[in-house]
């Protein structure tokens, strides 16, 4: 048995406790999961962001795509220019809630080697990214 010193401490200085809605960023751009893979780099780089926010024809966020994305698919062998965003997330990617922790947030992006989960409400729509710190 392990022996655990349990001191007070403030809620608002623990990351355990802290939620994801305090260091998100603005949901940025957002575009259709019928997108082809060209057209969301264009989009990308004439918004200078590293990543893009993906709805489905509903307006529900169904993922995030990063430019290290894009670019690894755009020059693997089996691209050609009809794959869409939806090829590239299947029904819907990771999101996550603004009540969720930071350590859980954390752990999932890191589990899933993200760097960048979407934030969305309880209808699935986006709210913001919680991305990594570069």
């Amino acid at each position: 048995m392990t022996l655990v010193r349990m001191q007070p401490r403030s809620t608002n200085a623990n990351p355990v406790h802290r939620t994801v809605d305090d260091p998100m960023e603005a949901a940025g751009p957002q575009v259709c999961d019928d997108m082809t893979v060209e057209v969301a780099l264009a989009v990308m780089a004439s918004a200078r962001a590293g990543h893009l926010l993906v709805c489905d024809e509903d307006g529900l966020c169904t993922g995030v795509v990063t430019l290290a994305r894009l670019a690894t698919v755009r020059d693997s062998a089996a691209y050609t220019d009809r794959v869409r965003l939806r090829d590239l997330l299947g029904d819907r990617g990771p999101v996550t809630s603004p009540l969720t922790t930071m350590a859980e947030a954390e752990h999932a992006m890191r589990r899933r080697r993200l760097d960048a989960l979407p934030v969305v409400d309880e209808q699935g729509s986006a709210l913001g990214v919680l991305a990594l710190a570069r």
